[in-house]
């Protein structure tokens, strides 16, 4: 059989655009969707994703793979390619592997499940009811569970699942990695603690109209380089970014009132996933290629724009006068460096999203730990709230009050994404180590944040990371950029340089 590799792009570009119909089906249903239509919508994921799965184990797909030198156990490529070609068909012949392991009843039943269980999710929260969500959590569970044991797996099922997050990891790899830097982000939570400075940030939490924080936010997102030609802001119960096309890259936040933060920096961290997916060159438009590396990888981008440059004083020192122009009163007599410090105000709080960069990654290993015992049968969904409370007790010293404080403050597992949650935490250890090479190659980086040149950052990012797509693996991009595997070492180094200041440690 000769073939071209012009015929598996073609392939797989097909495979690629029902996947931006499924994601438009997904993003509509976070936003404008009625209602009453999720049977409908929870049909017409679970017809689309029937499809594609049909499309990648079509037995063509195989051969094509097979005639351009794939070999579909080890995944290695023999033949003369440019790492972009050899990328794709090891790409391709990975989704195969995989997906020709998976039934198409089960993977149609898990689309329809999620779609439902997302909605019931929404109920649940709004309503602070654990009990309205958790038989779909149950159901949720068992497929993932059918689906890892399908697959298979090294050492544990969450190693089936996470690589659909984090490609060629392990489970222990993550494990050694939390367990080394949890004692080390554990001691210096303690030392802030222990700093006799104290900071006012009541002033974030007094009447912000949410208009003008919206227009605000498309302010820092003009500023940032998103196109809004090429996508658009909503709201929606969580805070998501999808690409539904090569030029249509959509981003959500949520607003609050009396928390000026939520809504603001919820816009920067999805800018910062949106403006990757917005990179990718023409090289690779129109492949499977087309898509960040990794969630980990992803998330860096998300957490660098938020944290290190969103609640750095060089990016305040442009954008504060702006904000005052907004909030007038609200911000009336505050200074530029009063605002730095409550905008980093380290505090042990409930809700992930709206977490300080601090105590941030607590909230993930937390949920890293129960979603392994929920997936390992350990741990029941009955008992995940009294499970989630005590978590936090341990951890943070802090219980919720409610269940929407709780257990149900994150989309992930209504919609099936166990094994995802590791990847905020390699974000943030990824972005660290990303931002200290940047500085290194732009040593007047500061002073041209200070300006409001947001610009410099964007093109570094797109030259060292965005152009790549999924090219390369992230450890592979991590070494490209860095000269290092991912070092938990930058991600505390760059605390202690920023919180010794704020707090005079």
């Amino acid at each position: 059989m000769n073939v071209s590799i012009g015929e598996l792009k073609q392939m797989g570009r097909e495979i690629h655009r029902l996947e931006q119909i499924s994601a438009l089906l997904g993003w509509d249903q976070e936003t404008y969707m009625p209602v009453k239509a999720i049977g409908d919508r929870a049909e017409q994921q679970s017809l689309i994703q029937g499809i594609i799965h049909s499309k990648i184990t079509d037995s063509g797909l195989g051969k094509v793979l097979n005639s351009l030198g794939a070999d579909l156990e080890s995944l290695d490529v023999k033949g003369d390619y440019s790492d972009t070609d050899r990328a794709l068909i090891r790409h391709i012949a990975r989704m195969y592997k995989k997906a020709v392991k998976l039934p198409k009843d089960l993977v149609e039943r898990t689309a329809r499940e999620e779609s439902i269980s997302q909605a019931r999710w929404i109920d649940a929260r709004r309503n602070s009811d654990f009990s309205i969500f958790a038989p779909h959590l149950k159901i949720i569970l068992d497929l993932k569970r059918e689906t890892a044991d399908l697959l298979g797996y090294d050492d544990e099922r969450y190693d089936a699942l996470l690589d659909d997050y984090e490609p060629w990891m392990k489970t222990r790899e993550i494990v050694e990695v939390f367990s080394k830097f949890q004692k080390e982000l554990k001691e210096f939570i303690e030392k802030i603690k222990s700093s006799n400075t104290s900071i006012d940030d009541s002033f974030l939490y007094r009447d912000y109209d949410i208009e003008k924080q919206e227009a605000f936010g498309k302010e820092i997102l003009n500023s940032m380089g998103y196109d809004f030609s090429r996508g658009r802001l909503d709201v929606s119960a969580h805070p998501f970014t999808t690409s539904l096309g090569y030029d249509d890259t959509r981003i959500t936040t949520r607003y609050k009132k009396n928390n000026f933060k939520t809504g603001i920096f919820g816009i920067i961290h999805e800018c910062g996933h949106g403006l990757y997916e917005l990179g990718f060159p023409d090289k690779i438009r129109g492949t499977l290629l087309a898509d960040g590396t990794s969630m980990g990888i992803h998330e860096s981008q998300s957490r660098m724009w938020e944290n290190i440059i969103g609640r750095s004083r060089s990016f305040w020192k442009t954008f504060f006068p702006k904000l005052k122009g907004y909030f007038p009163e609200a911000l009336k007599g505050v200074s530029l460096d009063e605002f730095h410090r409550a905008v980093n105000a380290v505090l042990p709080s409930l809700i992930r999203v709206e977490a300080d960069e601090v105590t941030y990654n607590m909230h993930i290993i937390i949920r890293f730990n129960l979603e392994r015992r929920l997936l390992n049968e350990k741990l029941t969904v009955d008992e995940l709230p009294e499970a989630w409370n005590h978590e936090y007790g341990t951890y943070l010293g802090i219980e919720p009050e409610n269940d929407s404080e709780g257990v149900l403050q994150d989309i992930h597992w209504s919609g099936g994404m166990i094994g995802y949650f590791p990847t905020y935490t390699l974000g943030n250890l990824y972005a660290a180590q990303f931002y200290n090479t940047l500085k290194k190659e732009i040593p007047g980086l500061e002073a041209e944040l200070e300006k409001g040149n947001l610009k410099i950052v964007l093109d570094w990012l797109r030259e060292k990371i965005h152009r790549h797509g999924s090219v390369y693996s992230a450890s592979d991009l991590c070494r490209m950029v860095t000269g290092e595997s991912v070092n938990p070492g930058y991600f505390m180094s760059y605390l202690d340089n920023k919180y010794r200041h704020i707090y005079d440690l």
